[in-house]
């Protein structure tokens, strides 16, 4: 079975058919409200980055923990139920809710604060849920040999001074002429635990391009 996988992955990876390697991975996806999101916070988002949100206007702490209690007990609430609760909610909380206006008001918040604390309660709070995420676990790391990295950082320094050198071009070539080692590489992963060719031949790929990058930027 070991052999049989190294075979499949030196039948795939010393030949034309490879991918070109691009010059970076560094893609981030552009991510975009909801048009839930857009309603709740009409003209409040200043930015997205790596998943956090940025508001320009945020309620106060003190503000966010009551606003947050109404919800919860009133998550199950038809429409209309919640409408009067809420209608209710701001009478008892006159005073806390005039405090958040006003600091809203003097930050040049100019929106309707009263219909942005309802949307929050009603279309943000209520449906946040309370629940912890467990960790999850991640997987026990494994590395390429000493003698792969070497051999790669060798390949590399030969040709990176060549004119239009390009990383997909040396990993074709490394494979072709590194086949053994190659072999050698993909048994010990497999006894690492890592048995699928594709995610073997993608590991010794990406670890190609990184040492080109690392040593590119060492000589620059």
């Amino acid at each position: 079975m070991n052999c049989n996988v190294a075979d499949r992955f030196i039948s795939t990876s010393s030949c034309s058919v490879i991918d070109n390697l691009r010059a970076s991975d560094n893609n981030v996806d552009t991510l975009s409200c909801t048009d839930t999101d857009k309603t709740i916070y009409n003209n409040d988002v200043i930015g997205v980055k790596n998943n956090i949100k940025i508001y320009r206007y945020n309620f106060s702490v003190l503000f966010i923990e009551e606003l947050y209690k109404f919800s919860k007990i009133h998550q199950y609430d038809d429409r209309k139920s919640f409408k009067e609760a809420w209608e209710t909610w701001l009478e008892t909380n006159d005073e806390l809710v005039t405090e958040e206006t006003d600091r809203l008001i003097r930050l040049g918040y100019t929106g309707n604060i009263v219909s942005k604390m309802y949307k929050s309660a009603r279309f943000y709070f209520r449906k946040k849920s309370t629940e912890k995420k467990a960790p999850k676990k991640r997987c026990d790391y494994v590395g390429i040999t000493k003698q792969l990295l070497e051999a790669i950082d060798l390949n590399i320094k030969s040709m990176i001074n060549e004119p239009n050198f390009k990383p997909s071009d040396g990993f074709e070539k490394f494979c072709n002429q590194n086949i053994d080692l190659l072999k050698e590489e993909v048994k010990q992963l497999i006894r690492e635990g890592i048995s699928n060719s594709e995610v073997i031949k993608k590991k010794i790929k990406k670890t190609y391009k990184n040492r080109c990058f690392i040593i590119i930027s060492q000589i620059k």
